[in-house]
């Protein structure tokens, strides 16, 4: 494949690297006090962002997922605040159910920034996975009922919709639910990233009418669980680029017994092995992105690898990064720590490396039938 960027999405990174140098810098996101600046979302919603994969008669520009990973990783190079990576998700999920009526309306919104919208789908102490999924829908007349729990839910605060992910009839479906729906409670939670929201969402008998239930397939969850991992996956990549960027920086003007500490060979190879690490990394979320919008037959097992390789990638690059710039690595006046801080809650987000890379196992796994014949016919 060839990962080279042609005009337009040179022209898409460069105006979002702008955009959020000039309105959302680190520093400017690191009020954990603060929520999503609806004054920026809105800048956002007019740049075209949330409306990027969506359909042209929603107000979308009809692009494919690695246009949209393109601005995630510049929001991750630039630790800025906002939806944008839940919005895009539930806006492709929307789509890709060939939304009418009340879905129709929502991806306007959406796609216009007058709101935005989250994915409720983990649990507490579950996996990322369908396996994790204990919320449950029951049928009422021309009403469904959800019960659940749902945490980790990005921005959910603010969001005008939650796309809730619960058991129905025992199988994983998907609804939209209006945030103030009667039932529905959202408690802020702590986490270790200050350049993000997280909540808890509870719902309480939320009744919500069945045209909000997402039609599609049994693959409909698990395809937007892979477009969640290739856009996390270009997320951090863009935290790990600009954790490399800062520490490469800092050994160019830190200088110990009259020389740069970039010049000593031990400092050296830490960075080149930084640098490894995240060149591995946008390999692998690119060719994902590629695969998922060609979607080829290795597209799932793409994202999956973007995702392992992204997670474990966390550790190795920030605890150099760390390292290198020693004591003012973790001061509060120095940026790094916002970009440790959220890095390492990248490499948790829509599963660990090691949950990745047990489904992975499952991919290359030979099928019943080939380990009967030893892999071959006869």
């Amino acid at each position: 494949m060839d990962f080279e960027l042609d005009d337009e999405q040179a022209m898409l990174r460069a105006a979002a690297r702008d955009l959020l140098a000039d309105h959302a810098p680190a520093r400017a996101g690191s009020n954990h006090e603060k929520d999503v600046d609806a004054a920026f979302w809105r800048l956002v919603g007019r740049s075209g962002w949330p409306g990027l994969g969506l359909p042209e008669d929603r107000g979308g520009s009809v692009q494919g997922l690695v246009e949209l990973a393109l601005v995630a990783e510049e929001v991750g190079r630039a630790a800025a605040r906002g939806p944008y990576l839940p919005t895009v998700l539930v806006g492709r999920a929307l789509t890709r159910a060939g939304s009418a009526g009340p879905l129709a309306e929502a991806l306007r919104t959406l796609a216009t920034g007058d709101a935005w919208a989250t994915w409720a789908f983990a649990e507490p102490g579950a996996p990322w996975s369908l396996d994790g999924i204990a919320a449950t829908a029951r049928t009422d007349g021309d009403q469904v009922v959800l019960d659940g729990v749902k945490t980790a839910v990005q921005d959910a605060g603010g969001a005008r919709w939650l796309l809730v992910t619960v058991r129905h009839d025992g199988v994983p479906e998907s609804f939209l639910v209006d945030r103030h729906a009667a039932g529905v409670t959202v408690r802020r939670q702590q986490v270790l990233d200050l350049t993000r929201s997280f909540y808890e969402v509870r719902l309480d008998g939320v009744r919500v009418p069945a045209d909000r239930r997402l039609p599609g397939d049994a693959d409909a969850v698990p395809r937007l669980l892979d477009d969640a991992a290739v856009l996390l996956a270009a997320e951090t990549l863009g935290v790990l680029d600009r954790m490399l960027e800062m520490t490469v920086e800092y050994m160019k003007v830190r200088v110990q017994f009259d020389r740069p500490l970039g010049t000593f060979q031990a400092v050296k190879h830490a960075c080149a092995g930084m640098a490894m690490s995240v060149h591995g990394v946008r390999a692998a979320t690119w060719y994902a992105a590629m695969a998922v919008d060609a979607d080829t037959e290795d597209a799932a097992r793409a994202a999956c690898v973007a995702a392992s390789h992204s997670s474990a990638a966390t550790e190795q690059v920030a605890g150099a990064a760390l390292q290198l710039h020693g004591g003012i690595g973790f001061t509060w006046e120095h940026d790094l720590h916002l970009y440790l801080r959220r890095a390492t809650v990248d490499g948790m987000l829509y599963g660990d490396a090691a949950s990745h890379r047990d489904r992975l196992c499952e991919f290359v796994r030979p099928a019943p039938d080939e380990e009967s014949t030893g892999g071959h016919e006869g």
